[in-house]
């Protein structure tokens, strides 16, 4: 791996999920006690994500995220360790207060991602997870002190692994929220 870690699951190439994926168990990295969540369903809309308010794995320049519906997420074990990051977020990211993974984030107020939650795919115990297919808010990463004369070198190597680099949502993710934004204004009829 030439440049800097930009996550392990994607620094080595991304692996093919398996599309008959139907969840599993996300787990912490806590030793004694691991915070356990089942996630039973595939995940949807995976990527690396540049901002600073996802977890990311020691050195890494980005997380990878991905989305599941609400009701497919359950805590299984130790919830009690879990405790919200900034309760003023739009995503309530649920995090083990003693290692610092953020498990699953709900959207839970209105907007058009409400109902689901953000989760870390990685922290799946099970492989064949849905692989990531673009990367978000990349330049963000400059926010987080990677030096912008890296940037180059990043985006290049993100589209080398398949991954759109877009310093928003990728075009489908953007046109889901401009339409529930024009459906709440009556800019356009349900």
């Amino acid at each position: 791996m030439a440049g800097r870690l930009l996550h392990p699951a994607i620094d080595g190439g991304v692996k093919k999920g398996n599309p008959s994926f139907s969840g599993g168990t996300l787990v912490c990295k806590c030793s004694d006690r691991p915070v356990k969540v089942r996630i039973g369903t595939n995940v949807a809309h995976n990527h690396a994500c540049g901002c600073t308010k996802c977890w990311k794995p020691e050195g890494a320049a980005f997380s990878v995220v991905a989305v599941v519906p609400h009701g497919q997420v359950s805590v299984l074990e130790n919830g009690d360790k879990l405790k919200v990051v900034d309760p003023s977020a739009l995503i309530q990211r649920h995090a083990c207060t003693v290692c610092g993974v953020h498990l699953y984030g709900p959207v839970e107020r209105e907007h058009a991602f409400q109902g689901l939650d953000f989760i870390h795919p990685e922290r799946f115990e099970e492989d064949g997870w849905a692989e990531p297919g673009f990367a978000a808010f990349v330049s963000s990463v400059i926010e987080g002190g990677v030096d912008p004369s890296e940037m180059d070198d990043i985006r290049a190597r993100l589209k080398g692994l398949g991954l759109e680099p877009y310093d928003c949502l990728n075009p489908p993710l953007m046109d889901a929220l401009a339409t529930w934004a024009a459906k709440k204004s009556g800019a356009l009829k349900s």
